[in-house]
């Protein structure tokens, strides 16, 4: 009995607490930041079309990249996009998951890249590399769900935001640079 109502007078105090003293609500786009939802097949088209308009660095993290064979396959699409973006003097460097279920499919991304000048980086250890980010010219954050497979481009129910904001570019660089 001593300990229900001990808890329920804790609970009473919170909840006096709350009351007198409500949490503002953050805005959802502060000042400045310009952020797009993109649902499903939306995401790789805005990624093509940063890609093809990235004058300085790319970098991005997936935990798959699985290019496959079909003749319309977005993600070598995209490969193809990375590549002639390093040629036209853009720093791109991709980080994928090497672990299975996904290595196989990562690697043979990974060798693509490579051959074309793209730096990959697969990192080692027991931690699994499940992000999903990009981060082009220090201004355009992509983060969500969208792996970089037909299925998440084309078919799958997925969500990612494009977030026009450097100060949050810089703190995922930051992040994405520590992996390793």
């Amino acid at each position: 009995m001593r300990k229900a109502l001990h808890t329920g007078s804790a609970w009473a105090l919170a909840a006096l607490l709350l009351v007198a003293h409500p949490v503002p609500a953050l805005p959802l786009q502060p000042e400045g930041v310009k952020a797009t939802l993109l649902a499903d097949a939306a995401y790789d088209g805005a990624l093509i079309k940063r890609v093809r308009e990235a004058k300085r660095r790319i970098i991005c993290a997936f935990y798959l990249f699985k290019l496959g064979e079909r003749r319309d396959n977005l993600p070598k699409a995209l490969a193809t996009e990375l590549v002639e973006a390093r040629r036209r003097g853009v720093e791109v460097t991709v980080i994928l998951e090497g672990g299975k279920p996904v290595g196989r499919e990562n690697l043979a991304a990974a060798r693509a890249l490579a051959k074309g000048g793209v730096r990959v980086v697969i990192p080692g250890g027991r931690r699994v590399t499940h992000v999903k980010a990009v981060v082009i010219d220090g201004r355009y954050v992509m983060v969500g769900s969208h792996n970089l497979s037909h299925a998440a481009l084309a078919g799958n129910r997925e969500l990612s935001l494009l977030v026009d904001s450097p100060e949050l570019a810089a703190q995922t660089v930051k992040y994405l640079e520590q992996i390793r």
